[in-house]
């Protein structure tokens, strides 16, 4: 029989290679855990959007050869935090404003996000993101005002 793992605290994270495996693993297994979370619709969908986003962020612009990338999501009552940590600290990530043939993922973390950003850790970085459970566009419907989106900043 095989034995499952769950994560009672709310709190999920794991290291994985910094390659495009690295990353669609990170998401298959962020997947299973918002499952594992009972976290279902469009914010589930929301989360992995966001997380595969960052996971490949992490896998192509933050891989330094021999280090992996971490991944830590935390389950609040209304939203998931998202983190992907990296090796390469220098290289910070910003929306493009004109985007061409890419560009456009960071556009799509802080349209699903009501806050983002980076923060510094001894070696490399964190981009964090956190996804609320219901739908920004359900909130629109209702009539309230959708969360502030907060960008990320060059030097936060």
């Amino acid at each position: 029989m095989k034995s499952e793992t769950t994560t009672p605290t709310g709190e999920f994270v794991l290291r994985l290679s910094a390659t495009r495996r690295g990353a669609r693993l990170a998401r298959l297994l962020g997947v299973q855990q918002l499952r594992e979370w009972e976290v279902t619709g469009a914010g589930a969908e929301a989360v992995e959007l966001v997380l595969a986003e960052l996971a490949n962020n992490a896998a192509l612009h933050g891989r330094v050869p021999g280090r992996d990338f971490e991944v830590r999501m935390e389950r609040g009552a209304d939203h998931v935090r998202i983190e992907l940590s990296d090796a390469r600290g220098e290289r910070r990530p910003l929306p493009s404003a004109t985007p061409d043939e890419g560009g456009y993922g960071l556009l799509l973390v802080a349209a699903l996000a009501t806050a983002w950003g980076v923060k510094e850790r001894e070696v490399g970085k964190t981009v964090w993101a956190t996804v609320p459970l219901t739908s920004r566009r359900a909130v629109r419907d209702r009539g309230l005002r959708p969360p502030l989106i907060t960008p990320v900043c060059p030097g936060a």
